[in-house]
């Protein structure tokens, strides 16, 4: 309800103290290169006369404001190489598929042929070097051996067929032993399998992986392509 006092200017007064004022509050946007030019220039012409703004203030804040820029601006750039790069290394590992990959575990899988082939890698010189292939219930389905054997790798090949011809499923253990010239046992041996890869796969949020029978590894894993 408004009173009228019969001045025209309290009137005013009153009738405006009891409307209702609507205000529209704006979303939380950046701050462009525009609008910092705006409260620039404001900052200008609302300063003091008899105390200006420090031209090296301003200077300083114009250069934090370009470098906040610049970074913004860097960071979007590093997102679209990172993005590039990836669908790179996809493309490149969808080149794989179909192929042998030589990998470092300690299973081996059947190739195409049936077949399973890998290394055992020795960091010395060995006088004999025994290795097997042995099946899920624990029974050995190959065994090979060599003797005065240098350091490094020391492939294996198996036709992945027992006694009777028939094709055996893997994956199968690699249990791989050494000794040297002492005949002592040696450590730090290392084995790698031939796996063939079915296909790659590459999440929204992760590095790219190739899907093995193995599992699956990182590209760089891969110590041979064949």
């Amino acid at each position: 309800m408004t009173i009228s006092t019969g001045n025209s200017y309290l009137d005013s007064l009153g009738s405006t103290k009891g409307s209702t004022t609507t205000t529209t509050k704006k979303s939380n946007e950046s701050l462009s290169q525009n609008d910092f030019l705006k409260l620039l220039t404001t900052q200008m012409q609302t300063q003091d006369p008899f105390n200006p703004v420090d031209n090296t203030q301003m200077v300083a804040q114009m250069a934090q404001f370009s470098q906040t820029t610049g970074i913004a601006e860097m960071n979007q750039s590093l997102k679209s190489m990172v993005q590039s790069l990836q669908q790179s290394r996809v493309a490149d590992a969808a080149n794989w598929i179909g192929k042998a990959a030589l990998l470092p575990s300690k299973a081996a899988s059947a190739l195409a042929d049936g077949s399973f082939a890998g290394n055992v890698t020795l960091p010395d010189a060995a006088s004999r070097v025994d290795i097997s292939l042995v099946d899920g219930s624990g029974t050995v389905v190959y065994t090979g051996s060599a003797t005065n054997v240098p350091a490094g790798d020391v492939p294996f090949y198996w036709d992945g067929k027992d006694q009777d011809g028939n094709p055996v499923a893997g994956p199968l253990t690699i249990v791989a032993s050494a000794k040297d010239g002492e005949a002592k046992a040696m450590t730090d041996i290392v084995t790698s399998s031939w796996a063939t890869v079915a296909s790659v796969s590459s999440p929204a949020s992760g590095s790219t992986k190739i899907v093995t029978p193995l599992g699956n590894f990182d590209p760089a894993d891969a110590l041979q392509l064949s």
